[in-house]
């Protein structure tokens, strides 16, 4: 079952995402398989609302828990707090799955 991750930045970092934007980027490139869909909020201006959303196809919380730690943006410290919950895939790119 898939899992949501939501992830809020530590306030006054956005040097931090930045800085470590690539590295993330290719941290998502190698692991696209486990990838429903992912991406940064967004303030409804476009700019960073300090923080993302993964919804990540794996079996167990702790894969999930895995995941995230091994991200780039946990690594530099940019995370203040992560949420992890299970996700239901109702409808992706206008397909039913239920």
């Amino acid at each position: 079952m898939p899992f949501l991750i939501e992830t809020f930045d530590k306030p006054g970092h956005p040097g931090t995402r930045s800085r470590e934007r690539d590295t993330h980027l290719e941290f998502l490139a190698r692991n696209k398989v486990l990838l429903l869909a992912c991406g940064a909020k967004l303030d409804d201006d476009g700019g960073s609302a300090g923080g993302g959303i993964y919804i990540v196809d794996v079996e167990t919380r702790e894969e999930a828990e895995r995941f995230i730690a091994q991200d780039p943006f946990a690594h530099a410290g940019l995370f203040e707090s992560v949420k992890i919950v299970r996700w239901r895939k109702a409808y992706v790119g206008g397909t039913c799955y239920l």
